[in-house]
């Protein structure tokens, strides 16, 4: 008999911070962050901290197969002008390339909408580049496009 593997999504705990760290330098190589435009370590360190300090809106779940990390997403909660409860910007989500295609990035999507939903956010939003084609074939799927266009200014 054959062994099919089960994805567990579960929160980040703090012994997955090397395997957790392996998927987040994909994600950011992804974006173009690697090497000479790699995030400074600070800000990598920081980001681990803030998943498990109480006092941060920042969480982290991720998708565990055959005990190895195989997916990740960021989320975090903030007010809104336009809703009386808070909302979720689902932040960052990396699935291994090994694991793509396999339901995991839409898995990790779906527990964030469950964890919102408990913890009393309204709507779960993202962002992704125009050129993302296999992840907005995902996310048209999971959510709807509103035709937003995103401005960014660096401070």
């Amino acid at each position: 008999m054959m062994h099919t593997p089960t994805v567990q999504i579960r929160p980040i705990a703090l012994n997955d911070q090397a395997a957790w760290l392996q998927l987040w330098k994909g994600y950011n190589a992804f974006y173009g962050r690697e090497g000479a435009t790699a995030l400074p370590d600070a800000i990598t360190q920081t980001t681990w901290a803030r998943f498990f300090d109480p006092a941060e809106p920042v969480h982290a779940l991720v998708a565990e197969c055959d005990g190895q990390l195989v997916g990740l997403v960021h989320y975090l909660y903030h007010r809104s002008t336009t809703r009386l409860d808070k909302v979720c910007y689902l932040q960052d989500l990396f699935t291994a390339p090994t694991q793509r295609k396999q339901g995991v990035g839409k898995r990790l999507i779906q527990a964030v909408y469950a964890q919102a939903a408990q913890d009393g956010a309204c709507r779960v939003y993202w962002q992704t580049q125009a050129s993302n084609t296999a992840g907005r074939a995902l996310y048209d799927k999971v959510a709807e496009h509103r035709g937003f266009v995103v401005y960014s200014h660096e401070l």
